[in-house]
């Protein structure tokens, strides 16, 4: 049958089925079969015969027929498992089955009417002729996501098969042991299978519409407490599956060992077509939506260093019931960690790759997905964070994350994007070799629209953070706060920062110690004792070799005297909000030297009109997202309770218990009927009299008249002159005694899990749109409460 006659015969159907106004019988297979078994439709072909409207108007006026649509295509996709597919005609209908089914749920999961359809048990759902009981009452779902995932593991079918002849007895497909067909090496497998084209597109159908039933999440109102399992990933990842192990390995393995530069002859991309790299995003996206799982409200497997053993040790307490969860917690083989840190390291530099030739390296696009996946790794195996940041690889994944940060910070669309970089830093910032790591010096030049350089890690990241907040839009506001805690965790440790690193963090003290900034919002004034803080470790812990940043506070000395000498009377406050105003914008960049720009690097734009994005939910405030951790004498960390005594130095009101900060503010200040912050006295003074002013403004005493007299008995006006004073000078016995360090951490929270979930769905309903020819129906476009999608222009 001609591929013309074979979609008319298809449209044909569908217009029957919507047309027919009785119920038609589930045993009437002549009129089912119009739908999978005479046609060869591709995945376009479905989502253009199948008009949304038509599958809405079957829903409301013949929900009988859908049901049974529904049921026979479930029932198709049984009985191919369970026989193997060996011919063309039977991998054919579990093609057609799965586009239909992948076209047609998303119009059952926006109407709450429908929600139940697939957890009820049909008669006969599942089975494949006379089976128990048990198997009759299995509900529609569970019959549909075993079948994908033998079918994902099907010889000849989906994976290569290891026999001569073709599998011929059911018995064999139920013995077969998956594990011996994963589909790529890496964890837990050695063995490296031939790429075959048309398995990665029947794995990639199967997949899609796996993601499909997954996405019903998208349609659901949140669960009070942030929480709720998705009852499809729950089931897929429990013990029922019994495919579960080999595949997570075979997702994970697929992502990571993808290589999109192949051979490296230039323009390679666009002479030979790359048909993994769908596979690759589409295996990312279902592993993260699998690994959706919030460990705050678990208790994930201990640490226990163990390198020897299986790739998933079993000497670990048991992991949560996700399976997938729980094998990833698990592995912890030094050359497993490599493979998995490697791979998401190339694929997140590949949108980096700079050539002499222009567009002749392929860029992938799926570097959100794998930003998730890195996440979700840390934060549920911490032999893995530790790995990473056992060596410098970890600014493998730094430096990709900063460019992003970079490029996407005047772009409203990416504000998602913006977020998931700044909190993998902020976990990473946590722990000190990330601070130690970041002073190896910077000398891969990546094209960033940011100051040239030259300096360490530390230096990208300061001048990157300054660049964002300085130049991004007001939506990344939120973010300063967990800017500058990374900035404040990395700050014991680093050795010596360059000139333009240091002017940048004192611009940035000087634009947020303005009398308008200050008094404008109640949390304003946290940003400065951060930045206080970062300057007290530095000045404390790393003296010696920061020249430069103390020459930058005694230029700007003027700025650590204002502060000092902050006005609290009634007509100065009232006076500094009159001139806010009439302030063109909430932070200027005048007083920080830009310099030029990196050769070959573009200025960061804002969306194009009509780009379409994601509304995530809010983040919790810097106080819920990390905790207070004290670092003792021999390096350890000891927890601080939120009530506890904290030293001069860091009284500030930004480390005090949130709640009674947060009372003692707001009885310290009023807010008017229409809602609006006014500072009062009392208000600025309950948080002026905790500045911790005291060790910068000892070393502004000690070497401000011995610089001034340098430049006066030399006659000095060459600033090397000054700094070479400065590097052999030390204020041993001169400063305040030294304040334990204290570092922030990053704790999970139901909040945090609640974001991530909403900005996953988000990222893989916008690529779906641009991907199919309709996207997700229309009912995802007001996703409820969850996860709301709009086109909305910038």
């Amino acid at each position: 049958m001609g591929s013309a006659d074979s979609k008319l015969n298809f449209r044909k159907a569908v217009i029957q089925l919507t047309t027919k106004t009785q119920p038609v019988e589930a045993t009437d297979d002549a009129f089912w079969d119009q739908f999978w078994a005479d046609t060869a439709t591709s995945v376009q072909d479905v989502f253009a015969l199948v008009p949304a409207a038509e599958i809405r108007a079957v829903r409301e006026e013949s929900p009988s027929n859908l049901a049974t649509l529904c049921y026979k295509a479930v029932e198709k996709l049984v009985q191919g498992a369970e026989s193997g597919c060996h011919s063309e005609k039977e991998k054919q209908i579990v093609l057609n089955c799965s586009r239909l089914l992948t076209r047609v749920l998303p119009y059952i999961f926006e109407d709450p009417d429908w929600r139940g359809f697939f957890w009820s048990t049909v008669p006969g759902a599942g089975r494949a002729g006379g089976e128990g009981d048990d198997e009759n009452a299995r509900p529609l779902a569970e019959s549909l996501l075993l079948a994908v995932a033998d079918l994902l593991f099907c010889p000849d079918f989906t994976v290569q098969s290891h026999r001569r002849s073709t599998v011929d007895s059911a018995e064999d497909v139920h013995s077969l042991d998956s594990c011996e067909y994963i589909w790529e090496a890496g964890v837990g497998f050695a063995h490296s299978p031939q790429p075959n084209y048309i398995h990665d597109v029947n794995r990639m159908e199967l997949l899609k519409l796996l993601l499909t039933c997954f996405s019903e999440a998208m349609y659901l109102p949140p669960a009070p407490d942030g929480g709720g399992t998705n009852p499809w990933v729950q089931f897929f990842c429990s013990t029922e599956n019994r495919h579960a192990l080999p595949l997570f390995t075979s997702l994970l393995n697929t992502v990571c060992a993808y290589d999109p530069v192949g051979y490296g002859i230039p323009y390679n991309h666009l002479l030979f077509s790359d048909y993994r790299e769908p596979l690759v995003e589409e295996a990312a996206q279902v592993l993260i939506v699998t690994l959706d799982h919030d460990s705050a409200t678990s208790t994930s497997p201990t640490v226990d260093g163990t390198t020897t053993g299986t790739a998933m040790d079993d000497t670990d307490p048991p992991g949560p019931e996700n399976l997938f969860v729980n094998y990833l917690s698990r592995i912890h083989r030094e050359e497993d960690f490599q493979f998995i840190l490697k791979g998401i390291a190339r694929l997140l530099s590949n949108p980096l790759l700079q050539t002499y030739l222009p567009n002749s390296t392929k860029k992938i696009q799926f570097h959100q997905e794998l930003l998730v996946l890195f996440w979700k790794l840390c934060d549920f195996n911490k032999k893995f964070l530790f790995f990473v940041l056992k060596s410098s690889d970890v600014l493998d994944i730094l430096v990709p994350i900063l460019y992003f940060l970079n490029d996407a910070r005047a772009d409203h669309s990416r504000v998602g994007l913006m977020h998931i970089g700044v909190f993998i830093l902020l976990l990473l910032s946590g722990e000190r070799n990330f601070g130690v790591r970041l002073n190896k010096p910077y000398s891969v030049r990546v094209p960033m629209d940011i100051p040239v350089f030259t300096g360490t890690h530390a230096d990208l990241l300061i001048v990157v953070f300054h660049k964002i907040i300085t130049s991004g839009h007001q939506r990344l506001q939120p973010l300063f706060d967990c800017l500058l805690t990374i900035v404040v965790n990395v700050s014991p440790y680093l050795k010596s920062l360059s000139m333009v690193a240091a002017n940048k963090l004192l611009h940035l003290l000087e634009a947020f110690s303005t009398t308008w900034f200050l008094f404008s919002a109640a949390q304003n004034h946290h940003l400065v004792f951060f930045l206080l803080e970062a300057f007290n470790n530095i000045i404390q812990y790393q003296f010696d070799g920061n020249s430069n940043l103390v020459y930058a506070i005694i230029r700007k000395r003027s700025v650590f005297h204002q502060l000092a000498n902050l006005p609290t009377d009634p007509p100065a406050i009232h006076k500094a909000l009159q001139r806010r105003r009439r302030a063109p914008e909430p932070l200027s960049r005048t007083g920080s030297q830009e310099g030029a720009s990196m050769e070959g690097s573009h200025p960061a734009a804002p969306a194009e009109p009509g780009t379409l994005k994601t509304s995530l939910v809010a983040t919790p405030g810097i106080d819920k997202l990390t905790e207070k951790s004290q670092v003792s004498e021999d390096g350890t960390l000891r927890s601080l309770e939120p009530t506890s005594q904290q030293s001069s130095a860091d009284s500030s009101p930004a480390t005090e218990e949130p709640d009674q900060a947060w009372r003692e503010q707001r009885r310290l200040s009023s807010v008017s009927a229409s809602g609006q912050w006014n500072p009062t006295s009392e208000w600025v003074l309950s948080w002026k009299s905790k500045l911790p002013l005291q060790t910068i403004m000892r070393l502004l005493q000690v070497l401000v008249p011995q610089v001034e007299k340098i430049c006066i008995d030399k006659g000095l006006t060459d600033e090397s002159e000054i700094l070479r004073f400065l590097q052999h000078g030390t204020l041993v016995g001169l400063l305040p005694v030294p304040h334990p360090i204290l570092i922030r951490k990053y704790q999970a929270n139901s909040g945090t899990a609640m974001w991530f979930r909403t900005y996953m769905w988000g990222v893989i309903y916008l690529r779906w749109v641009w991907c199919s020819p309709e996207g997700l129906p229309r009912g995802a476009s007001a996703l409820g409460p969850t996860v709301v999608v709009g086109f909305m222009s910038t």
